[in-house]
């Protein structure tokens, strides 16, 4: 199954996605939403970033995270984010690969979750463990329904963490990705994987292609849509860009980052969110030892910036933002 993971992102690679002319770099606009940063990437400023935004985590309060795959090292850190979930007393949560590997099941999770040190600050709901549900979802081109752990309708209110980063598949994973493919299932990642064609993990290879990148995309935005509606005004959204890798949490051999830290940046509104994240990336300054060029190339290569102009055309939220510095 690796080997089969493996060669379908090689195929991605050679596909030629970037078939449609993309809107990046882009640059901060009044009118658009807020949108918070810092540049200091530390317990203390990860809980002012989230005092930023105003809006309290109350209720049973999920903070969705990726666990990041056994042999990998960019992962979001517990002592990083342990005093954040501390702060709102809550519990992370996480849901089963579809892939194969160290995460595809509960037990085998639960045991990559111990090893990743999570464990010590209250541990992992795997919110898949015991099933699924589905969520009605906007745009039915595709998906008719998005499945998500059944656990999910166990909290009131959901912080989104995300590591944001690149990623073999969608070009890179931001708060988008982290509530899409995050939250879903493991039949439900197949479902968005394969735009709408199969629930069956063991299916997951089979109907994945090139030509079927934007459907994808298109989907990943459909899923996190739905997980938006369910929560309503109790969800808020936080990327940090360290350990900015090509490669994704879920890889167990990510090639090391190129680019340096950037920092913290949240909102309300995740598509504002992720187009900024993107937009430090295309119009950052490389150097010699911090060089975006390969992160780029990986988010043009799978045409990424699809899954926020989606995103936004279905009303998850905008692409036009202003940024506002929080450090000192």
């Amino acid at each position: 199954m690796k080997l089969l993971m493996l060669t379908a992102a090689s195929m991605l690679l050679a596909c030629g996605c970037n078939n449609k002319p993309a809107d990046l770099p882009r640059e901060p606009q009044p009118e658009g939403a807020t949108v918070y940063m810092t540049t200091e990437i530390t317990p203390e400023s990860l809980i002012r970033i989230y005092e930023a935004l105003g809006v309290k985590a109350e209720g049973r309060v999920a903070v969705k995270i990726s666990t990041g795959e056994a042999g990998g090292h960019n992962y979001l850190k517990p002592e990083l984010i342990g005093p954040l979930v501390k702060l709102v007393n809550g519990k992370i949560v996480e849901c089963n690969t579809a892939y194969a590997g160290k995460r595809m099941n509960t037990e085998d999770h639960l045991a990559v979750i111990a090893d990743h040190g999570f464990n010590a600050i209250g541990g992992v709901d795997i919110m898949d463990a015991e099933g699924e549900i589905k969520l009605p979802v906007r745009d039915t081109t595709y998906m008719k329904y998005n499945l998500v752990g059944s656990h999910l309708q166990n909290y009131d209110f959901m912080i989104n963490l995300a590591h944001f980063k690149g990623h073999a598949m969608g070009g890179f994973g931001g708060v988008l990705k982290n509530q899409s493919i995050g939250v879903a299932s493991r039949n439900g990642k197949t479902y968005i994987h394969t735009n709408g064609q199969s629930e069956d993990y063991r299916q997951l290879w089979n109907y994945i292609q090139p030509e079927n990148q934007d459907k994808f995309l298109e989907c990943m935005a459909t899923a996190a849509t739905s997980v938006a509606d369910h929560f309503g005004d109790k969800i808020i959204y936080i990327n940090v860009m360290n350990n900015l890798s090509v490669d994704c949490d879920c890889d167990s051999h990510p090639a090391d980052p190129e680019l340096n830290d950037i920092g913290i940046l949240a909102s309300t509104d995740p598509v504002a969110l992720d187009q900024a994240c993107l937009d430090l990336v295309f119009n950052h300054a490389d150097t010699t030892g911090n060089d975006a060029t390969s992160l780029k190339e990986r988010i043009t290569d799978r045409h990424g910036v699809h899954t926020i102009e989606h995103a936004e055309k279905i009303g998850l939220g905008t692409r036009k933002y202003n940024i506002v510095n929080i450090d000192k």
